[in-house]
């Protein structure tokens, strides 16, 4: 392959990436979160009541930046910390009823960031385009 088809892929890529999340960014922002946090509180509302280091496990991110997070969201009433009741050294993390309320509104903005996204893409170059972008992420990771 040469160098052109490369760059151009890469190119786009970085695009892509940059205005999907800039353009996700200013949706969340109308229910008063960023980036990252949705996918914090998605964890939540699969498994509440779990802790920071469950938290930063999933986000694969470094215990700081989830610690920011969940203050942020905390301060916005999203979120509660509560020490664990076996382990006192243990803070666990829960939903607020308006961070329950939260799960609809986010996952609405998910689908209409999807739709943008993959609107104009068949099912089944959908399926060829999952396959490929996961070898992406695999060689990263």
């Amino acid at each position: 392959m040469n160098d052109k088809v490369e760059c151009d892929i890469r190119e786009s890529l970085d695009k892509i990436s940059s205005r999907m999340r800039r353009e996700y960014n200013e949706n969340l922002r109308e229910l008063n979160l960023y980036v990252g946090q949705d996918r914090l509180l998605a964890r939540l509302w699969l498994d509440d009541g779990i802790t920071q280091m469950q938290i930063c496990e999933h986000l694969k991110c470094e215990p700081p930046t989830v610690t920011n997070m969940v203050k942020s969201l905390e301060q916005n009433g999203f979120i509660y910390r509560k020490r664990d009741e076996q382990d006192a050294r243990v803070m666990r993390i829960y939903l607020t009823d308006k961070g329950k309320e939260l799960e609809k509104p986010v996952d609405f903005k998910w689908k209409q960031q999807q739709e943008k996204l993959l609107g104009s893409i068949l099912p089944e170059e959908r399926l060829i385009l999952r396959e490929l972008m996961k070898r992406i992420e695999r060689n990263l990771f």
